[in-house]
């Protein structure tokens, strides 16, 4: 029974990470539907655009390896949520950086439905989500 109890102690803290990690995954999806001029959300329920559900779905995935990485390292709830927007904020730089460096043409390309493209963006987001994720282990 001690060891039953013991377990369920940890519920709360459970409880209370997964709920601000589902919080700072919707804010993640609000600031990059900001930041990239094309509104993935449409593309993909409207135009079931492949190419924006790749690159915005590596995204997601890419910041979750760092909101996971965080919630593990984290010494506190709020520690956790700085180094939550940390990771968002490297998500948005790498965006960013597909963007304006290796395919200045990437919005065109994802509104053209070019799989290629969000192979690309959806490949990189989560390569810089799990550097993010390594380098969040202090």
């Amino acid at each position: 029974m001690q060891a039953i109890q013991s377990s369920l102690f940890g519920l709360l803290d459970f409880a209370l990470y997964f709920a601000v990690s589902i919080i700072l995954l919707l804010a993640f999806k609000v600031v990059y539907a900001l930041i990239t001029p094309h509104d993935e959300w449409k593309l993909v329920k409207d135009e079931q655009n492949t190419a924006a559900a790749l690159g915005f779905m590596g995204a997601v995935i890419g910041f979750a390896l760092a909101l996971a990485s965080a919630a593990s390292n984290s010494e506190s709830i709020v520690d956790f949520v700085i180094w939550g927007v940390v990771g968002l904020i490297a998500q948005c730089l790498a965006f960013a950086i597909v963007r304006f460096i290796f395919m200045p043409k990437i919005v065109q390309r994802i509104n053209d439905n070019e799989i290629s493209a969000g192979i690309v963006l959806g490949g990189i987001s989560i390569a810089v989500g799990i550097l993010n994720a390594a380098c969040m282990t202090y």
